[in-house]
């Protein structure tokens, strides 16, 4: 008889919704962290009063009334409204594009005046559009593009909007509304008192190895438990025995500034290229912190290598195939489970991991009105 149930390999939020309908199920987790702390890209830092949100901002926003259900069972969450910014030189236009961004950028006041210039503009692109620049000039015209597209994209992914895939922003949202908030979804906010009091909730009830690196130790840790589930890179994995996945990489740099409020949002996206940093977070608008300081971040893309964190997968045709070749490996890997963005290697938004750790559970413990 072994020690646990399951041995949950990372301690993101996929593994910790998993554990939470684990443990109310009865079942005795082992938790190995690579990081000295749990809650992956979720884990925030408390400074001067402030929660500073370590791995980039991290907004819930969901229409999905099961999950919401859900993350509120845990925590209280705020009415947080995700209104960004973006800057262009010295010019400051609203996010997403809305009437507000093109009453800036035309000076026009209807939404048939914007939709006329921007079905002039979308004329240049003929045919199905080949790469994310016609395909963003299809969907928005060429202004917008230049200025709010181009060269935030560019500096995200490292490589000109010509040489990457259109799919990247077929989603791209256009509203002839006055109407700031983002996210069309249902529900959104952040958790009240940050997302470390989340994750700690879901993880309760379970044995916690912090700085652990699984792959470093796999037998003996897999032999500690039933079943394993693994959140962490699948490439890494297996040895990279294919090659290694792509990813783009980020870095933050942090700063405190003795000022009560910086920028009055948020955050703001940089747009223009020649600006090394894609966005400036001021992390105490978030939750209307009171503090007579400030807390912001600029967030940096940068190329990833082994040894960095990988933050976004790069899901070209190449990258996709090679993790075909993975996954099946995985499918025969006895007694293991996968779940979350480095195992599935996709982008996934917060509330796409809660449902998906949600349906792995139901499929393990049987469906929970939770």
């Amino acid at each position: 008889m072994k020690k646990y149930d399951y041995l949950l390999v990372g301690g993101g939020l996929f593994s910790a919704v998993f554990a939470h309908r684990a443990v109310k199920s009865g079942k005795k987790c082992l938790v190995a962290e690579k990081r000295g702390q749990l809650g992956g890209n979720l884990y925030c830092d408390s400074i001067e009063g402030i929660n500073v949100h370590r791995y980039g901002p991290h907004i819930f926003h969901t229409s999905d009334s099961r999950v919401w259900k859900f993350v509120n069972n845990v925590t209280e969450f705020n009415r947080y409204t995700n209104c960004p910014l973006a800057c262009y030189k010295g010019e400051i236009y609203n996010m997403p594009f809305n009437m507000n961004t093109f009453n800036k950028m035309w000076g026009v006041r209807t939404p048939a005046e914007a939709k006329a210039i921007i079905d002039r503009q979308r004329a240049a692109v003929t045919g199905e559009p080949a790469n994310l620049e016609e395909q963003a000039i299809s969907l928005v015209g060429e202004d917008i593009y230049k200025k709010l597209i181009k060269g935030y994209t560019e500096k995200q992914w490292g490589r000109s909007c010509k040489e990457l895939p259109s799919f990247i922003i077929k989603r791209l949202p256009v509203r002839y509304v006055y109407d700031n908030n983002y996210f069309n979804d249902r529900y959104q906010g952040i958790p009240v008192g940050g997302y470390n009091v989340m994750i700690s909730r879901l993880f309760e009830g379970c044995d916690i190895m912090l700085d652990t690196d699984y792959n470093a130790d796999r037998e003996n840790l897999s032999g500690m438990a039933e079943k394993t589930l693994y959140t962490g890179t699948i490439d890494s994995l297996f040895d990279y025995c294919f090659g290694k996945l792509e990813y783009r990489s980020l870095k933050f740099e942090t700063e405190v500034l003795d000022t009560e409020n910086y920028q009055g949002v948020a955050v703001v996206n940089y747009t223009e290229r020649e600006i090394p940093y894609t966005r400036i977070i001021e992390h105490k608008h978030f939750e209307s912190a009171k503090s007579e300081k400030t807390v912001i971040t600029r967030e940096y893309p940068v190329s990833w290598e082994e040894g960095m964190e990988p933050y976004y997968p790069v899901n070209d045709g190449k990258n996709n195939r090679l993790f075909e070749k993975y996954r099946e490996l995985a499918s025969e890997k006895e007694n293991m489970l996968f779940g979350g963005r480095l195992a599935e290697y996709r982008y996934y938004d917060m509330d796409k991991v809660v449902a998906s750790a949600l349906a792995l559970a139901d499929s393990e413990f049987g469906a929970s009105d939770e």
